[in-house]
């Protein structure tokens, strides 16, 4: 009798105990919102009632083990003209970032300061702010400016813009540094407006000096290719150093690898999305020992897992698990365990399913979805965790 009442308490007490942990778990993550379009809302198995635009910051709770899994803890609204796009952190991410699509604007969030709040920072010059990018040193940003043709460099202390650079090629998007040659690239993308006019080049620029070094096609097909190259990023510890570049019409993945003798980049691509039947390839991550690399395509969305081992001219597919329409963004947890990845590509029909997919990478398997966002008729527009679990992956 008295062995069953032992087991009998502890078994309440590791129930308690496994409460307890769960009760305690958390992931926080940081999400810009909007209300989405008229033909997104119409996608909705519960159709949400269209009101006035809305725009926001939702730090929702992301761990799959906790008792608040998918429920928003802190809502920080934005002017419903702002157009927020993406979320930057500095290199010690003391700093978040928030870019805007409709004002010569940003938006910087303290983040040593709670409750969080938004701060304005003017950036006269830059329409369509995009990307942005730090230097190695702490002391400068670097942004690009979709709409003015344009990157402006700003001081990372005061965050008060210093220099504004002129591009030789329209639609500046993606952007990445590498400190160890000086070198920032950028890619020309598409007309904000419409999505048209599609670029065919990246740009380097010299970091230390805005000075332009050189344009590069992505492919050998003839001009105009309309490829839209769209995000560049510098694998890490590619020696000598290699970026990859994802182009957006063409389906493809370029790569720009640093001649030193020359003190300049050879363009190849490296592989075609096309011959696994995945379109608008986006965003770019690596893991901690850079022998991992995934990428996000939007049509179908789905987040590809390359293994490097191999070497990064030969980037191979391992696995693509499949995500919402518009696949974009991906948040990584330190530990290795958890991907997010956001479902929504500039508010897109059949590209602005709403969610945030929940990857188990361990696993390499989906396991979950958060529909918070979603189901109050909002897409997620761009996710970052918290600094505290937030793992950089290669940017």
């Amino acid at each position: 009798m008295n062995r069953r009442r032992s087991l009998i308490v502890a078994s309440a007490a590791l129930g308690i105990a496994l409460l307890s942990s769960n009760a305690g778990a958390e992931i926080l993550a940081m999400m810009n919102y909007e209300t989405k379009s008229p033909d997104s809302l119409k996608s909705l198995k519960s159709p949400v009632t269209p009101g006035a635009r809305k725009e926001g910051i939702a730090i929702v709770d992301v761990d799959p083990k906790s008792a608040n899994y998918g429920k928003i803890v802190q809502d920080m609204p934005l002017p419903a003209d702002q157009v927020a796009h993406h979320i930057f952190y500095n290199k010690d991410s003391t700093k978040a970032y928030v870019t805007s699509l409709g004002k010569s604007e940003m938006h910087v969030i303290d983040m040593n300061a709670k409750p969080y709040a938004l701060k304005k920072v003017d950036v006269p010059g830059c329409a369509v702010g995009e990307d942005m990018v730090f230097s190695g040193d702490r002391k400068s940003w670097f942004l690009t400016c979709m709409g003015s043709q344009a990157m402006i460099i700003g001081d990372a202390g005061t965050d008060q813009p210093m220099k504004t650079v002129k591009l030789p090629k329209p639609y500046p998007h993606g952007i990445t540094i590498h400190d160890g040659i000086d070198r920032v690239l950028l890619t020309s993308t598409v007309r904000a407006s419409d999505l048209g006019d599609a670029g065919e080049t990246i740009t380097a620029v010299k970091a230390s000096t805005g000075e332009v070094t050189g344009t590069y096609k992505v492919s050998t097909k003839a001009s105009p290719g309309g490829e839209a190259p769209v995000e560049v990023v510098f694998v890490p510890g590619s020696n000598p150093p290699q970026a990859y570049v994802t182009n957006m019409y063409a389906g493809t993945l370029s790569s720009a690898t640093w001649d030193p003798a020359k003190s300049d980049f050879v363009v190849e691509q490296v592989y075609d999305f096309g011959t696994h039947k995945a379109g608008v390839p986006l965003e770019m991550y690596f893991n901690t020992n850079a022998d991992r690399f995934y990428v996000t395509t939007a049509k179908p969305g789905e987040l590809h897992i390359f293994a490097l081992t191999k070497g990064t001219a030969t980037p191979k597919l391992l696995k693509s698990l499949p995500a919402g329409e518009g696949a974009h963004h991906v948040a990584f947890t330190k530990d290795g365990q958890y991907a997010y990845v956001q479902n929504a590509l500039l508010n897109l029909p059949g590209m602005s399913d709403g969610s945030i997919t929940v990857i188990d990478l361990q696993k390499q398997e989906v396991i979950g979805n958060i529909d918070t966002l979603k189901n109050q008729g909002l897409n997620p527009n761009s996710i970052v965790l918290l600094p505290q679990w937030n793992d950089p992956a290669g940017h």
